[in-house]
């Protein structure tokens, strides 16, 4: 099947920055589109919910201006992420106002509903909902996505344990449409190896946070450019839902990240956890691939590097010219 317009048009690279809680706004998500990847934010980031209003209305007309004055480069889409969970008391106005600013791409998480669905595609928009198991993919595209994201091992946040190769190739042996890889993603090589395995586009999230656009602490992104794989602890204990941490963040919270203890999954909540200390203001989330993040840079740059590493890794596989999708 080929990829929607939506997917390819404008793209430098098979790249969708992935949405970071908290840490993803305007500014972030107007550097990635407007350096040709996909910006994405959570619509729970615009705090409060009138705000989000403000930002979609910004996030337009700034990508309307860009194109004008580049229309040699015109920026690449963005994309809004709606929790749909019984926790998030804002979803129905929020899908409003992706209705009202006909948001081009909604990531779904946390529960695929058919209304959420329905209203993005009553203005043409596509929706992907993100997964960590096949069952969940096949009752995704039941009710009603057009994609897929697959949240493999290692990913930063909310991330599942299967590999990627087996998530990826259990996805494709019944679904053609739209997938993305997340997990580890770090570099532009691993970019290209998403897509030989299966993907069409690269799901990548951590790297971002060590950007100057990135509405994260500073010592947030020095420990990420300071971490490496070894750095990140897999937990359920600060949301309710299991996810990657970084262990530096989890030490100066005053807990053993070595010892956490198991959290009941119905304490899932966006507010504060199941412990004192808050995901992901006080607890930072991070994927196992940030030990490719060694400086805090623009987010342009962080494209640029990206892009040369996808240039040089299909020439040392003498691939044919770039494309944004597999073959």
């Amino acid at each position: 099947m080929a990829l929607p317009d939506i997917l390819v048009k404008n793209l430098r690279l098979p790249v969708v920055g992935s949405p970071l809680f908290i840490i993803s706004h305007p500014p972030l998500v107007l550097a990635q589109c407007k350096a040709g990847v996909i910006g994405a934010f959570p619509a729970l980031n615009a705090r409060p919910q009138a705000q989000l209003d403000e930002w979609l209305h910004e996030i337009a007309e700034a990508l309307a201006a860009h194109d004008r004055v580049h229309p040699e480069r015109p920026a690449a889409p963005f994309a809004v992420n709606q929790i749909v969970h019984k926790s998030n008391g804002r979803l129905q106005q929020d899908l409003a106002l992706c209705v009202k600013h006909k948001v081009p791409i909604v990531i779904s998480s946390l529960g695929a509903v058919p209304e959420v669905n329905e209203a993005v595609h009553s203005y043409g928009g596509i929706v992907l909902h993100d997964v960590i198991h096949d069952r969940h993919a096949r009752k995704a595209i039941e009710k009603g996505a057009d994609g897929l994201i697959a949240v493999a091992a290692g990913a930063g946040g909310h991330a599942g344990t299967l590999s990627p190769f087996a998530l990826v190739q259990e996805i494709r042996q019944w679904f053609d449409g739209p997938l993305l890889l997340s997990g580890a993603i770090a570099n532009g090589g691993a970019v290209l190896a998403a897509q030989a395995m299966g993907a069409d586009l690269a799901y990548i999230g951590s790297p971002f946070i060590a950007t100057r656009e990135g509405r994260a602490p500073d010592a947030y992104k020095e420990m990420i450019v300071a971490s490496n794989a070894a750095d990140i602890v897999y937990s359920n204990l600060f949301t309710g839902i299991h996810g990657n941490y970084l262990k530096g963040s989890v030490r100066e919270a005053g807990m053993d990240p070595d010892h956490l203890p198991v959290a009941d999954p119905s304490t899932m909540s966006f507010a504060g956890g199941s412990s004192k200390a808050k995901a992901w203001k006080d607890i930072w989330g991070s994927g196992q691939g940030i030990g490719a993040v060694k400086e805090i840079v623009p987010a342009a740059a962080l494209v640029d590097r990206l892009a040369g590493e996808y240039a040089e890794a299909r020439a040392r596989l003498k691939l044919s010219p770039q494309r944004l999708a597999p073959a």
